[in-house]
C-alpha cells in the first residue's frame, strides 16, 4: 500500500464520501486502510469495489452482517472494536473521523491516544469530551486538524500568530433557510423545508442543527477546546453569503479571514495535505463583485444558539446534555413527531431537568448522554400526549 495511510470513519456521510472525491484526485498519496459506514450498506459496498480499503467496518449489526454476506467486502470485514483498536497499530497514519453525533467521541479518543494525526469532522467529540481530553492528554492539539469549514479557517488564520494577541474568533453562519421567517413562520416549518440549506450540501443532522443555529452552538463550544479561548471572546455573525469562514481580531484591531466558496472540499484537502496545499479542486472566488453582509444572530427567535453558550459557560455535565438532547430532539422532528420550535424546548426543559455536575471520567459521559437522552424522550413523549 503506498502512500499515507488513512483511516475513514463514516467513509458513507456526506464529510466522507466528499473526503473520497478529494482523494480521487490524488489516488497515488494515499492508501485507504480502513473505511466504517453506519447503515448504508450498498455505499460502503461501491467504495470499496472503487478504492479497494484493506479493512471495512460498521457498528451496526445488521449492517454487519450485508457486509459479511457480501463476496466484495465479506474478506475485508472487521468488527467495529477490530477497527477502532486497528487506530493504535503502524497501519495508519492519518484518521478522519467524519461520525455524527456524540458516537465520535471514542474514535477521537482511540486517535489521541496512539497520536496519530487526527482529521477531526465530529464536533460533538469536543462537546461531550473537551474537558477530559483537555485532562486526559496534555498536547493533545498538536494532532487535531479542524476539518469544519470555520473552525479550519479560525485554525488557519492564527498560524504564526501569538494567541495572547487573540481579541476575539468570529464564527460565520448563513442564518440557515429561516433567517427572516417569524415566530408564527417557524412554528409552520416542515422537515422537508429544513432541509434545504441555501448553500451547503450536508447531512441531515447538521442541517437541521444549522436551520436552529445549534449547529453554530457546537462549534462555539469546539472552538472554545480547539483554540484554548473564553467563550466572551468567541462570536457567531450571520453571513448568508457564507463565503467568509471564519475571521480573527487581534489586540491592534487587524482581523484575518479565510474566504473562499462554500464547499467542504476545501478545507477536507487543506486537512489531508497539512501544513502543504495543493492543488486548485473548484473554481476560486470571483472577489471583484463581491457583496458581502454581516448581522448578529437572533437569539430569541433561534435559542439554540443561546442554550449552547450557557451550557458550555457552565461546562461539567450541561454540554453534554445540550448535545444528547440536541440530538433525540432532531430525530423526532425528522420522523414528525415534534415541531421545529419544539426543538430547543425540548433541549432546555433537558438541561433543567439536572444539576450541576462535574465529568471526571468516561463513564460519567457515557452515564450522562444516556441519562440525558432518556429525559429528553420522556419531554417528547409528553408533547404527543
Amino acid at each position: 500500500m503506498t502512500g499515507r495511510r488513512l483511516a475513514i470513519f463514516g467513509a458513507t456521510g456526506s464529510i466522507g464520501t466528499q473526503a473520497l472525491d478529494v482523494i480521487r484526485n490524488y489516488r497515488n498519496e494515499f492508501g485507504l486502510v480502513l473505511l466504517t459506514a453506519n447503515k448504508n450498506a450498498a455505499l460502503l459496498k461501491e467504495l470499496a469495489g472503487e478504492f479497494e480499503p484493506k479493512f471495512v467496518s460498521t457498528p451496526d449489526p445488521e449492517t454487519a452482517e450485508k457486509l459479511k454476506a457480501d463476496p466484495k467486502t465479506a474478506w475485508r470485514f472487521i468488527d467495529f472494536k477490530k477497527a477502532t483498536d486497528l487506530l493504535r497499530t503502524d497501519e495508519i497514519d492519518l484518521v478522519l473521523n467524519a461520525l455524527v453525533g456524540a458516537a465520535g467521541l471514542k474514535i477521537t479518543l482511540a486517535a489521541l491516544i496512539a497520536r496519530k494525526k487526527l482529521l477531526l469532522a465530529n464536533k460533538e467529540s469536543l462537546v461531550v469530551g473537551g474537558e477530559f481530553i483537555n485532562r486526559a492528554f496534555s498536547s493533545w492539539r498538536d494532532y487535531v486538524i479542524p476539518v469544519d469549514s470555520e473552525h479550519s479557517a479560525i485554525f488557519q488564520a492564527l498560524l504564526g500568530e501569538d494567541t495572547d494577541t487573540i481579541n476575539q474568533v468570529i464564527l460565520t453562519a448563513s442564518g440557515g433557510p429561516f433567517r427572516n421567517s417569524s415566530r408564527e413562520e417557524l412554528e409552520e416549518v416542515t422537515p422537508e423545508q429544513a432541509l434545504e440549506h441555501p448553500t451547503w450540501k450536508m447531512g441531515k443532522k447538521i442541517t437541521i442543527d444549522s436551520a436552529t443555529l445549534m449547529n453554530k452552538g457546537l462549534e462555539v463550544i469546539e472552538a472554545h477546546y480547539l483554540f484554548g479561548i473564553s467563550y466572551d471572546r468567541i462570536k457567531v455573525v450571520i453571513h448568508p453569503q457564507s463565503i467568509v469562514h471564519g475571521m480573527v481580531l487581534f489586540s491592534d484591531g487587524t482581523i484575518k479571514a479565510v474566504l473562499s466558496k462554500p464547499d467542504m472540499k476545501l478545507p477536507i484537502e487543506y486537512a489531508l495535505f497539512y501544513p502543504k496545499r495543493r492543488d486548485q479542486l473548484i473554481e476560486p472566488l470571483e472577489y471583484s463583485n463581491m457583496n458581502l453582509s454581516f448581522e448578529r444572530p437572533d437569539m430569541n427567535r433561534f435559542p439554540a444558539l443561546r442554550l449552547a453558550y450557557e451550557a458550555g459557560r457552565k461546562g461539567g455535565n450541561m454540554p453534554i446534555i445540550l448535545n444528547a438532547a440536541n440530538e433525540v430532539a432532531v430525530k423526532a422532528f425528522l420522523n414528525g413527531k415534534i415541531k421545529f420550535t419544539a426543538i430547543p424546548e425540548i433541549i432546555e426543559n433537558t438541561l433543567k431537568s439536572f444539576s450541576w455536575k462535574s465529568i471526571e471520567t468516561l463513564r460519567d459521559i457515557v452515564n450522562t448522554h444516556l441519562s440525558a437522552r432518556k429525559k429528553a424522550l420522556e419531554l417528547i413523549q409528553a408533547c404527543g400526549r
